[in-house]
């Protein structure tokens, strides 16, 4: 699971997170390998940038990372080295001013080619979704997903998705609420149903990142898919 820098500078790094590596850690005993325990092998005092991430109850280095990508997902992933560096990146995620794409290998395919998911999400208990189920929503936020079909195979399609908004586990639930959940997702996908040939986790991407730095430079960043995701599609043509 070796991490990989994609862009870097003196202010940010653009990392490219392999699949299977947690970003931060679930508590102050979590000694599982992580993003943030990177980062600290390899630059002085990052653990102070940005403010202190909150994981069950307990509060640890944020380590400059802006935005987090699930554990089994793969793909771009953004860091400040400094505080400026930090609440100027957190104000562009806010402001929806920072462009992410995914690839997501979906069961079935969406009606239209092309589409925009606007979903409020809450959870019920530790899962996510858009429905009230009888229940009260908590925590409910405004939600966004637009989606494009960049291929189609005989039971499967591989979705250009960019969210706009980031909310936990958002593109999962909102491909899951228009009948096409992501293959090898263990929380909202279908039970049972077939997976292709080689897959060994959640087909989710982050493959492409669009933004302008505090000094004006304009970035495009690409993380093309790993290997084992590759090798899936292969063997669907």
């Amino acid at each position: 699971m070796e991490i990989s820098k994609v862009y870097e500078d003196e202010n940010l790094i653009v990392l490219n997170k392999p699949a299977g590596l947690i970003v931060h850690p679930k508590n102050a005993t979590d000694e599982q390998s992580s993003v943030v325990s990177w980062l600290s092998s390899q630059y002085e005092d990052i653990e102070k940038v940005g403010e202190p991430f909150i994981a069950s109850g307990t509060e640890s280095a944020r380590a400059g990372i802006v935005h987090r990508l699930d554990k089994d997902t793969s793909g771009l992933l953004v860091v400040a080295k400094n505080d400026e560096t930090f609440y100027y990146l957190k104000s562009l995620f806010q402001t929806r001013k920072i462009q992410k794409h995914y690839y997501a290998l979906v069961y079935g395919r969406p009606k239209e080619g092309h589409g925009i998911i606007d979903a409020p999400m809450g959870r019920i208990g530790l899962k996510r979704t858009i429905k009230l189920d009888g229940k009260k929503l908590l925590d409910s936020k405004p939600a966004i997903t637009e989606y494009s079909i960049a291929k189609g195979y005989t039971k499967y399609s591989l979705i250009d998705v960019s969210p706009k908004t980031g909310r936990t586990h958002q593109i999962r639930v909102h491909l899951q609420s228009i009948g096409c959940p992501i293959v090898g997702d263990p929380v909202y996908g279908p039970k049972g149903w077939q997976k292709p040939e080689g897959l060994m986790r959640l087909f989710l991407h982050a493959y492409r990142l669009e933004f302008n730095t505090q000094d004006g430079k304009s970035l495009v960043l690409e993380a093309e898919l790993p290997e084992d995701l590759q090798k899936v599609l292969s063997v669907l043509e």
